[in-house]
């Protein structure tokens, strides 16, 4: 699956997607002007919020376009209109991001404080009056809010004609309706304190797997011109991969290392997420280990702690089975790219993201 030259170097394309949002906030933020330094903090906040990150779904938006539409890397305009499209899809990653941050209670984001904390902190140290806490989630709901209008503003002013941007819009709005729900479904699962595999991988599928992947790469390809069965065909791709990207993501929350993923060591963990990596140690462990698991998700936990967890998790059997989930889904979903109709080139390269999106250690 892998390749030992890469077909497409991303980071120019991180480069241009930055450019796009730097660009539309500027604009944002002259239009907010009048509103005084307040308005201009929540601006700044919200660049924060979009700068850096791997930018997968802006990519799978722009390789799901050219699977389509190849011609358009002949066309500098049709190429910057992409690339506006694709940043609209980090606006409404930055949006989920500061939400769940605050429904998490998470203390930071890319190793630096969350944006709910940041606006606390800003409270606090201002000596201002009420709560520092509620300010902070009020600036965080607010912010996640307009960060989301402003995702489907740049889709719908990105610079295709109306014609070309209604099926991409379209895709958009239910690319934001399970997004949204699959959240609810996730809060739903950790307030009841269980769920079994199956349920865990529902909310993994509408709270990330299809707006991580799936759906950028649908409203690419919708902007395009793509047809049902070419869409069709994507999913088959998308949606495996995207599970594949969402899994590897809970392992990195138990197991990874908080050098490079800027959360804390065990963060799931100290959050008490139900996700599929748990629901398979609570099932497998034995039954003093996972009552002991079971029992310490979502509470305060000390380094040791979290050691301890790890080790049931692992002794379980759930994170090689995890592992070996992952690359079953890869591999199912490289086989279904192979053979749909798409561009050879958008092919090597997607080829080339499913293998980024699912080995990663951040």
């Amino acid at each position: 699956m892998t390749r030992t030259v890469p077909t497409w170097d991303p980071a120019p394309f991180r480069d241009q997607v930055q450019q796009a949002l730097d660009v539309f906030l500027d604009e944002r933020e002259a239009e907010l002007a009048p509103l005084g330094p307040d308005a201009g903090r929540l601006v700044a906040e919200a660049r924060t919020a979009v700068r850096g990150g791997k930018r997968f779904r802006a990519a799978f938006c722009h390789w799901g376009h050219r699977a389509i539409d190849p011609a358009v890397a002949d066309s500098p305009d049709a190429l910057a209109a992409l690339a506006r499209a694709c940043a609209s899809l980090e606006l409404l990653h930055a949006s989920a991001l500061v939400h769940d941050d605050y429904m998490d209670a998470s203390d930071t984001r890319r190793g630096r404080p969350a944006t709910h904390r940041a606006f606390e902190a800003e409270h606090r140290a201002s000596g201002w009056r009420g709560d520092p806490e509620q300010y902070g989630a009020a600036a965080a709901i607010l912010l996640g809010d307009l960060l989301l209008g402003w995702a489907g503003d740049l889709l719908r002013h990105s610079g295709f004609d109306a014609e070309a941007t209604a099926p991409g819009l379209t895709l958009f709005e239910l690319c934001r309706t399970e997004v949204i729900a699959g959240q609810f479904l996730d809060v739903s699962v950790q307030a009841r304190g269980r769920a079994d595999v199956d349920t865990a991988m529902t909310v993994l599928r509408y709270k990330s797997a299809k707006y991580s992947i799936e759906r950028p790469i649908h409203i690419g390809a919708g902007l395009a011109g793509a047809t049902a069965q070419q869409l069709d065909q994507l999913s088959r791709f998308g949606l495996p991969l995207g599970e594949a990207f969402q899994l590897r993501d809970d392992l990195l929350g138990v197991f990874g290392d908080p050098a490079e993923t800027g959360k804390p060591a065990g963060d799931d963990l100290v959050e008490g997420k139900r996700t599929v990596l748990v629901a398979l140690a609570l099932d497998a462990a034995p039954r003093t280990a996972a009552e002991r698991l079971d029992a310490a998700l979502g509470t305060p936990l000390a380094p040791a702690d979290v050691d301890d967890l790890r080790a049931i998790i692992d002794d379980s059997g759930a994170r090689a089975q995890v592992e070996e989930v992952i690359g079953h889904l890869t591999d199912r979903a490289v086989a279904a790219l192979d053979t749909a109709d798409v561009d050879p080139l958008a092919r090597d390269v997607l080829t080339e993201l499913a293998a980024a999106a699912t080995q990663r250690t951040v």
